[in-house]
């Protein structure tokens, strides 16, 4: 998928708003198992919220690697909650349309 535009990011953040974080970063950090939840929850709901408990000072990176590691977009990072998107390949599946 290319590059999201600023009003596409915007939108989203919109979405965002109102969703729980699915994912939680604890003591384990960003492990293998984590980044696998993260890709599941993704393909189920296209966009997410993950929240981190600890590893808060290291919170930019850590969610630049989970945007490379499950190929999606982090859409925006409010205080210690990181939003991420990636639409569904499978049209009949999305959830979500973007103009």
């Amino acid at each position: 998928m290319d590059k999201l535009t600023g009003t596409a990011r915007k939108h989203l953040r919109g979405l965002a708003h109102r969703l729980s974080p699915v994912v939680i970063i604890g003591y384990e950090g960003v492990s293998d198992s984590v980044i696998k939840t993260i890709a599941k929850a993704l393909d189920d709901h296209e966009l997410i919220k993950v929240k981190f408990n600890k590893f808060k000072e290291e919170k930019k990176p850590l969610s630049l690697d989970i945007e490379t590691k499950t190929k999606s977009h982090m859409v925006g990072l409010i205080g210690n909650v990181a939003i991420f998107y990636k639409q569904n390949p499978d049209e009949k599946k999305r959830k979500i349309t973007l103009n």
